[in-house]
């Protein structure tokens, strides 16, 4: 078993923050699992229940307890109600993924944006992580624009690089290095 990694609470701008999960962000897990893209592509649950809520919540902790990376819940500052998820999965050769999804009522107010400068700049600079690096999909314009903006360099095209839903799908390969700076 790998060492426990703690999931602090991180500050993303004026309207949002990053905190671990709770079991009262089933609301948002039950949104998502609605959506078609999310659980093909993460382990949100696509059929929901109360206890797949839970679990998929428990799985997030468990990521955490097991040494394996932080999940983080993206919650409102105003009300602190979970809107999405954002994850660092350190990695070996200095390498970390980031990866995420917020629930289609919060989209368009620049969420993933803000929580992807957040835990990069925590990933970088607090942890050390030389590179971060994450993978998008062609067609979703609107996670490839908030990877840019957050500061991600596109590096490439990654043919048939992962099966999503059945079918090999090509990804666009981003990375933010500690080199970067600020």
């Amino acid at each position: 078993m790998a060492n426990p990694l703690v999931v602090p609470e991180l500050r993303a701008g004026e309207k949002f923050f990053l905190r671990p999960w709770r079991l009262d962000d089933v609301a948002v897990v039950r949104e998502a699992s609605e959506d078609a893209y999310i659980p093909l592509i993460t382990g949100v649950p696509p059929n929901y229940s109360d206890a797949e809520g839970a679990a998929f919540i428990g799985r997030q902790w468990s990521k955490a307890a097991d040494g394996v990376g932080y999940s983080f819940a993206i919650a409102n500052a105003t009300d602190d109600r979970a809107v999405g998820q954002i994850g660092l999965w350190p990695g070996p050769h200095g390498r970390a993924s980031v990866g995420y999804w917020v629930a289609k009522s919060a989209r368009g107010q620049g969420v993933a944006c803000t929580a992807l400068r957040a835990i990069s700049s925590w990933g970088l600079e607090g942890l050390r992580i030389p590179r971060l690096q994450l993978h998008v999909e062609p067609w979703n314009a609107p996670s490839w624009k908030a990877a840019e903006r957050a500061g991600f360099v596109r590096e490439g095209l990654l043919r048939s690089w992962q099966e999503v839903g059945g079918e090999r799908r090509d990804m666009y390969l981003y990375s933010k290095l500690i080199s970067d700076g600020a």
